[in-house]
This record gives C-alpha cells, structure tokens and sequence, in this order.
C-alpha cells in the first residue's frame, strides 16, 4: 500500500467535507426562511400524526425556533473550519513523520465531533426521534441525515487508520 497516497487520500476525504459543510452553512445563510421553516416545523411538531402521544414535546415559541435554527447555523460554520483546517493542517505534514502527520488530525477528529452532534444527535435523535421528525411527510430529514452520519463514519475510519513513517520509494 501506497502510504503517501493514503495520507493524501485522507486529506481529501476531510476537505470534501469541510466543502460540504461549508455549502450547507451558506446555504442555510442564502435561503434562511426556507430552512428556518424547516426546525420551526420540526420543533413545533405540525406535520406529525394525528392525535399524536408525543406532542407535549412540541415546542412552539418562535423565538427558541430562531434560537434553534442559529445554533445549527454556527455549528455548521465550526464543523465546516474545523474540517477544512484541518485538511490544511494535515497537508503541511504529508511528507513528516507518521507521528507529525498523525498529531495533524486532530482537527478532523474535532471536525467530526461536531458533524456527528449536528447530523446525528441534533437531526436524527433529536429531530427525528425526540420531535417525531419521521413521522411528517413535509418536514423529515432522517434520512439525508442518516446517509451524512453513515459517510462521515467512513471518513472517521480512514481517518483514523494510523499512519507510519512513510519509505522512500
């Protein structure tokens, strides 16, 4: 195995996702009341089933819908640095020591504790399961969320694969 094109592998693999973090976070900025549409309906619970025992849950204050809505915002903003940070990082260390080039992915690890606590926690535990998210046929996210969370648990494999000292060729 080609220990040089795996760490490059591994750098591309984070900047892809940081790129993809950072559509979402702008995409959440340039269509706002779209999206903002999205966590009111999600939180307020309007498009779940009939008569359902979970509605207690519901949350109908506009204010915590906006308060919501900025915290996923900004945590995509952090995933998105964090993630295309750490790439940067780790490119300038393609060529050290496995131990220089293994220190660098830190910042993908912090990337991904963020990426898992928006697209699984925030999307599919509490989205999906807490506010009954799967049950709308509108307003349901689970499974975009669901394929995100299965590709960053790929991308954090690879990620954590341990790299060596590379050999000259």
């Amino acid at each position: 195995m080609n220990s040089f094109a795996l760490r490059l592998l591994k750098i591309y693999v984070l900047l892809l996702a940081g790129l993809f973090g950072t559509f979402v976070f702008i995409g959440n900025l340039m269509d706002y009341g779209s999206n903002e549409q999205f966590v009111k309906h999600v939180l307020s619970m309007d498009t779940t089933f009939e008569e359902n025992a979970l509605m207690w849950r519901a949350i109908t204050n506009p204010v915590i819908h906006t308060i919501g809505y900025w915290l996923l915002i900004v945590a995509e903003a952090i995933f998105s640095f964090l993630a295309i940070f750490g790439a940067y990082q780790m490119f300038k260390q393609r060529k050290a020591s496995g131990a220089a080039f293994n220190a660098a992915k830190k910042f993908g690890f912090y990337a991904f504790i963020v990426g898992f606590s928006i697209w699984f926690l925030g999307l599919i535990v509490i989205g999906s399961e807490w506010f009954a998210m799967w049950q709308s046929p509108i307003w349901n996210g689970k499974q975009t969320a669901m394929d995100i969370t299965e590709v960053w648990i790929g991308f954090v494999i690879l990620l954590a694969l341990k790299d060596e000292d590379l050999k000259a060729a």
